[in-house]
């Protein structure tokens, strides 16, 4: 039963059904609830109010969406963009998990025996590797684990391993390549793919979740045929698509396992690889080192090479792109990640530097979000002052940055920094700023059956809505928010650089191999 809270003027209702996309910037909860010196809910209403939201999500995808993919709110219609096999159920079951959510982790149990893993479209070996065979062995690591109570059926359970299996074995014919690199875009009734060159993200964040299913599995070949696969990009070759230790290409030829490129940074495309460096030795220290040293290179390379601080906002910092050694002042949301893994990089090494320039990171996306009309942060933003925008030359003087693109999709990487930043330093004002996104992304994509990406976050009311719902929505927004306001958990990330858990790029989290 959802619980209810009183809001202003007395009507009780769910918290999220009471933020319309009208609502104030700031969220001013009255009534009886412990409430903090700043006026803001207490941490535990916070979280709660984060659940309501993922209950009305969830509502909505289950009656006018589920069993397909995604939820288009506007019209109560859906799409199969991801494969046709349930990806927000599938997404949404560690969320529902760690919210202790029985009635939806039970009815997305029942869905994912049902699954059969064929599908005449493309399919993303990296999307369906992080979305689906995350999911769900994240789901098997609570459900046999912690979490196990809020199981009906435990036959529902150990389906969740064989269909993990079932699924990756499915997919393993994309590593039937001369070097071993894998494609990407695959057709799965007849065993092909398009031919395309595949991309760092798209090789580099395949790992975790593979070598987790060869330790839960006792198959080691789902391990080797993706450690084979990433040792191209450890040991990448020409020498030239490294222009700085570490800081490699994204292009990658799965014929030779060669770089096609020098051209990167921490954006979208090359992201994750740089992530599941550092995770990989939180995962297993004993096998990884060398991934570690790896990301030490990255981190180290780009703190000298790619740190840029905005020149009428000296006091920002973002983490440039590059092209060989020639820089542009360009990032995305989807970059602001990059403060969280800094951070949990320093926690885990012992290293205040990479700590503390992660914190610099993270305030830099903070700003992003705080700058705009509707609080949240752009898709896609710039700071190099001879490329300002027309129009946009106030507006780069006191933020210091400029939009490019105006878009907000859902996003979780600016509250998954957050997260980090508050688990390292139990500053509290890291949880105010989550809140503060949360209401603000709630208050603004909100619409009929549930939430959707938006058209521009620089006007009042987000210039319209695309009609969308994504999935990570469920895995990672969602997720982050709650998170950050709830109770000390196991699967929390550790406040001391010790985690007995370890999040995949879509949040899910996996028991650390030292507790398999």
């Amino acid at each position: 039963m959802t619980r209810l809270i009183c809001i202003a003027l007395g009507v009780l209702l769910p918290v999220a059904l009471a933020l319309p996309r009208n609502a104030p910037e700031s969220l001013n909860i009255n009534g009886n609830i412990k409430r903090q010196n700043d006026n803001r809910p207490s941490a535990e209403d916070r979280a709660q109010a984060v659940i309501d939201t993922f209950r009305t999500s969830w509502h909505g995808y289950y009656t006018y969406a589920f069993p397909h993919d995604e939820l288009h709110p506007v019209s109560n219609t859906f799409s199969d963009s991801r494969n046709g096999w349930g990806a927000s159920a599938v997404d949404a079951l560690s969320t529902a998990l760690v919210m202790g959510q029985k009635d939806i982790v039970n009815e997305i149990l029942r869905h994912i025996a049902t699954i059969s893993w064929t599908s005449n479209d493309e399919v993303s070996l990296f999307e369906t590797t992080i979305r689906y065979l995350g999911g769900i062995l994240s789901g098997y690591d609570f459900l046999t684990g912690p979490l196990a109570h809020l199981a009906d059926n435990t036959t529902n359970v150990e389906v969740l391993l064989s269909q993990a299996k079932a699924l990756a074995n499915t997919l393993s014919y994309a590593f039937e390549t001369p070097s071993g690199v894998p494609y990407n875009n695959l057709h799965l009734p007849t065993r092909s793919n398009d031919g395309s060159a595949n991309g760092l993200a798209t090789v580099g964040s395949l790992v975790l979740e593979w070598v987790r299913l060869a330790d839960l599995s006792g198959n080691a070949t789902y391990a080797s045929i993706t450690e084979k696969a990433e040792s191209y990009l450890l040991n990448p070759h020409p020498a030239s698509s490294e222009p700085w230790p570490g800081l490699v290409g994204t292009g990658i030829d799965p014929v030779t396992g060669n770089f096609l490129d020098a051209q990167g940074g921490w954006v979208g495309g090359d992201d994750s690889f740089y992530e599941y460096l550092i995770k990989m030795y939180v995962y297993d220290p004993t096998r990884y080192g060398q991934y570690k040293d790896r990301w030490v290179l990255a981190a180290d390379s780009s703190i000298a090479h790619l740190a840029s601080h905005p020149k009428p906002r000296p006091d920002l910092t973002f983490l440039a792109i590059y092209n060989g050694r020639n820089i542009s002042l360009v990032s995305q949301h989807l970059a602001c990640f990059d403060g969280g893994n800094f951070i949990l990089g320093g926690q885990v090494l012992g290293e205040q530097k990479y700590i503390d320039f992660g914190l610099e990171l993270v305030n830099g996306c903070h700003e992003t979000y705080i700058a705009t009309a509707t609080q949240i942060g752009p898709e896609v933003f710039g700071w190099d002052s001879t490329k300002v925008p027309a129009g946009q030359e106030a507006f780069f003087n006191t933020s210091g940055f400029y939009v490019t693109n105006a878009q907000y999709n859902l996003r979780p990487e600016v509250m998954e920094s957050f997260y980090y930043a508050y688990r390292a330093t139990s500053d509290p004002k890291y949880q105010d700023w989550a809140w503060d996104a949360f209401v603000a992304i709630n208050a603004t994509t909100r619409v009929g059956s549930g939430y959707s990406d938006i058209n521009n976050v620089t006007v009042k009311g987000g210039g319209g809505f695309t009609d969308f719902q994504e999935t990570f929505w469920f895995a990672e927004v969602l997720k982050y928010a709650y998170l950050i306001q709830a109770p000390e958990a196991e699967w929390q990330v550790g406040k001391d650089g010790v985690n007995e858990w370890v999040f995949n790029t879509e949040a899910h989290p996996f028991k650390v191999k030292g507790g398999a």
